[in-house]
């Protein structure tokens, strides 16, 4: 039986590995192949791979952490913006009467198999079933803690929301749901949500693949979320670059918030051009001049090899290095909520 299962979970993973491929005109950032450029990593090889997996000191995480009880979310937010964290990297953004999940993963693991893989040792903070009718799903890359077709499918189920991403991961997408809505975008495409919401995606410094041979063959990106309050920063995973948050706040700005990655990042040596620790997290605060900005992508998966706590300790003491008070960037616990007003 276990044989059947695993053959099974390998012909999920090879039809994975067949996923996420974009086909289209060659530009400054594809090659007609993969995208390239300057925001685009390569990977750090086999050997190097296989040189963290035997040198690691990997910490200790717990098996489980309760979430603090929280209040669900409302049905609608119309002229202010609410933000919910649900985990990881996974939000619940209210604004303009509109309800959007951000990179939304309610599986178990973030893995291609459901008996292998990281396994999330929180809960999310709004359980499937208390979440409010979702409108919208914004996807920034295809890894596998952001793209989860399982909880896109579930989604799917309750209404069919609109799923915008990043070129290339339409079929992906459409793995889970066949029927789904996708509209995929270039870096610096936009999509009109309503009449007071838009989204443009803008470039980060990352790669994604969801199997061996797809490295870099469909596109990622950060989100600008224009809101009847101001617009949101989405910052997905990245690593630091000395200019493009300038850039992007030059072209995009001002913000009213800024949602940043500060987790998975150990160790360096590895991990530095494609994921910021938490004081290069503080850089991209100062670079992109927002006043207010949350954490994210930490406390749910271990991906890496800090210790689950690390990161918000890091966070902390970068931010009182600085003088940037707790109260600028925030930390929220699994279903807390932000709230803006219009």
């Amino acid at each position: 039986m276990g044989a059947i299962v695993a053959s099974g979970g390998l012909i999920a993973w090879l039809k994975q590995m067949s996923s996420g491929v974009y086909t289209g005109p060659v530009s400054d950032h594809f090659d007609g192949t993969r995208f390239t450029g300057p925001y685009a990593v390569e990977g750090n090889g086999s050997l190097a791979f296989w040189r963290w997996q035997f040198t690691k000191e990997r910490a200790t995480w717990p098996a489980h952490l309760e979430n603090k009880p929280a209040p669900k979310p409302p049905a609608r937010v119309d002229d202010g913006i609410r933000v919910t964290f649900v985990g990881h990297a996974s939000h619940l953004l209210q604004t303009g009467g509109l309800n959007i999940l951000i990179d939304p993963v309610w599986s178990d693991r973030a893995s291609p198999v459901a008996f292998a893989g990281p396994t999330r040792v929180r809960a999310p903070g709004i359980a499937f079933d208390d979440l409010p009718p979702i409108d919208v799903v914004l996807i920034t890359h295809g890894h596998y803690d952001h793209l989860d077709v399982d909880t896109l499918a579930r989604l799917a189920q309750r209404g069919r929301p609109q799923i915008v991403a990043p070129l290339g991961h339409d079929a992906t997408i459409r793995q889970g749901d066949s029927a789904a809505n996708v509209t995929v975008l270039d870096w610096h495409g936009s999509a009109v949500l309503n009449e007071k919401v838009k989204v443009t995606l803008v470039p980060t410094q990352h790669w994604t693949a969801r199997g061996l041979y797809d490295r870099n063959k469909a596109l990622w990106g950060g989100y600008i979320i224009e809101t009847p309050a101001g617009r949101v920063y989405h910052v997905t995973d990245t690593g630091y670059h000395d200019t493009l948050f300038t850039e992007t706040r030059d072209r995009y700005g001002p913000f009213a918030l800024a949602i940043i990655p500060v987790g998975a990042y150990e160790p360096r040596w590895f991990m530095k051009r494609q994921h910021v620790n938490p004081e290069e997290a503080v850089r991209i605060f100062q670079d992109c001049g927002t006043p207010l900005a949350l954490a994210h992508h930490f406390g749910t998966f271990q991906l890496t090899d800090e210790a689950i706590d690390a990161p918000i300790k890091a966070l902390h003491l970068a931010c009182a290095e600085k003088g940037i008070a707790a109260d600028k960037f925030r930390v929220l616990d699994p279903g807390e909520a932000l709230e803006i007003k219009g």
